[in-house]
């Protein structure tokens, strides 16, 4: 994915009509995380794939659950921020949140992997079975609805709680 914001929309997505069983920040918090290698590849300079290892379900699933622990770690200030942002009741549970850690970096995997040549998902097998599987527009397109079916859910979310929050009649 050329921007990790491109991510954001499916994860959103995918998140609120699971809410029960992922937990949101993490889930959309992950996508940053796996994307901070090719950042770091970008930015240092390095000699190393734009896409390694964090881009591997194998190391994704250790960024997933190193980004999971963080979360956990700062459960009280993430619980202060989406008891204002998130439109549904929001409570951090453990369990919850390393699944979500996880799942998002896989599932982040599986969005990149059709795009990069040198990503190698089922690492140590030097094989990307995903590339040109799905084309690029197509996959930026998905991104894109992702980002469209998630304002959905949000506002149709935020619309039933507070309808049912309305103002007190005397």
């Amino acid at each position: 994915m050329p921007l990790t914001p491109f991510h954001f929309g499916p994860s959103a997505a995918i998140t609120f009509p699971l809410h029960r069983e992922l937990d949101p920040p993490t889930f959309v918090l992950v996508n940053v995380a796996v994307d901070l290698e090719p950042l770091a590849v970008i930015l240092l300079r390095l000699n190393y794939p734009l896409h390694g290892y964090a881009h591997t379900f194998v190391g994704a699933t250790l960024v997933g659950m190193f980004t999971a622990m963080i979360v956990y770690s700062l459960r009280h200030p993430v619980a202060a921020i989406m008891t204002t942002l998130w439109p549904l009741p929001y409570a951090p549970r453990r369990r919850r949140i390393i699944l979500s850690g996880v799942l998002g970096a896989l599932f982040h995997v599986l969005l990149d992997a059709p795009l990069y040549p040198e990503m190698h998902p089922f690492w140590p097998l030097m094989d990307n079975p995903f590339y040109g599987l799905i084309t690029y527009d197509l996959i930026i397109g998905f991104c894109l609805a992702g980002y469209l079916l998630a304002v959905v859910f949000y506002v149709a979310l935020w619309l039933q709680r507070h309808s049912s929050t309305g103002p007190s009649r005397p």
